[in-house]
């Protein structure tokens, strides 16, 4: 039996369930944990299970019994699509936490790692955003049903360690990414996050070419932007800590963990480095009537990095190989 980097428990035998496998963390997960010898993967897509259904989440845990779960299946979009779809977007997202997180528990599993969102953090900017920033203020309205849903899930987490820890051996952890893109990514018209949609724009403008792309807002918000197999490296270290490390780091009820890059580039930069990777020659328009979002969210990854993880891709690196799965795989 292999033993792998990142942990002493056996490889091979470890039957793992990625949730969400088809998205983009989720598929991201699934290639880093095949490259480091996991081949016992447990994967469903949504026609063979809908993790909204209380029973068909039920039974599927009784059938297969996974050692761990990675949550990563969750609904997701922009701005326009939480402006749009504020009800599925906390319903959904309130299902399949709830599902996931109490089946698993009723069929035994220990470890399961939940993907949250830096949406959960208030409104702060000009603030390093920490941990402990979580239900200290009011979230941004634009995202405050997905926010509370992620809440609810970082919470649900948390209760069930604090219950059956000790009983069950429960050890249930949570990772707070940054604005992530990559591989995999959304890139519908409307429903995608900014950098999807960027990509998306410039690369239709640029086929069409039309003389200018509009961008929403005024560009000068920030963003820290996360290459996706960064966030699955982050996620499979921060599941195989050993608990007394992950203990030393976190609180019963302050359980979550930031993961970033460390830095923050406005949309307007962030447009103007799209533009030059999708080779777009016109011009660039801010529309200062559409909502920006928050001024700035910039969050705190010193616990991982002092753990000793790093993210490793630069965001015009990342936005290369974002472009060129756009150009292989969503082009129709």
């Amino acid at each position: 039996i292999k033993t792998g980097f990142f942990g002493n428990y056996m490889i091979e035998k470890t039957k793992i369930y990625v949730a969400g496998h088809r998205g983009m963390v989720g598929s991201a997960i699934v290639r880093k944990l095949k490259s480091l010898g996991y081949n016992n993967i447990l994967t469903s897509s949504h026609d063979e299970l809908d993790l909204t259904n209380q029973t068909q989440v039920q039974k599927f845990f009784e059938a297969e019994k996974p050692d761990q779960v990675y949550l990563c299946a969750a609904k997701v979009g922009g701005v326009h699509a939480n402006n749009t779809f504020p009800a599925e977007f906390i319903y959904d997202n309130l299902m399949i936490e709830s599902n996931v997180i109490h089946n698993a528990w009723k069929v035994g599993v220990k470890k399961l790692l939940f993907l949250g969102s830096s949406c959960i953090y208030p409104k702060l900017p000009n603030q390093l955003i920490k941990e402990n920033a979580m239900l200290s203020g009011q979230v941004e309205a634009t995202n405050e049903p997905y926010a509370i849903a992620k809440i609810a899930g970082i919470k649900l987490c948390e209760s069930y360690n604090r219950q059956y820890r000790k009983s069950h051996g429960t050890d249930y952890r949570t990772v707070i990414p940054s604005s992530l893109y990559g591989p995999g990514d959304n890139y519908h018209s409307e429903n995608s996050h900014v950098i999807p949609a960027l990509i998306r724009r410039f690369h239709e403008a640029k086929l069409n070419k039309a003389p200018s792309v509009s961008v929403w807002g005024t560009g000068s918000p920030k963003r820290e932007f996360l290459y996706v197999q960064d966030m699955a490296d982050a996620c499979i270290r921060v599941m195989s800590l050993d608990k007394s490390t992950y203990e030393k780091h976190t609180h019963p009820m302050l359980s979550h963990i930031n993961v970033g890059s460390g830095f923050e580039t406005s949309i307007k930069e962030l447009a103007e480095t799209v533009c030059k990777v999708t080779n777009y020659k016109g011009r660039i328009k801010f529309d200062s009537s559409k909502p920006s979002g928050s001024p700035k969210k910039l969050i705190d990854s010193s616990i991982l990095n002092e753990i000793g993880w790093l993210a490793r891709v630069e965001l015009k690196e990342g936005l290369i190989e974002t472009y060129e799965d756009f150009k292989k795989n969503y082009i129709v």
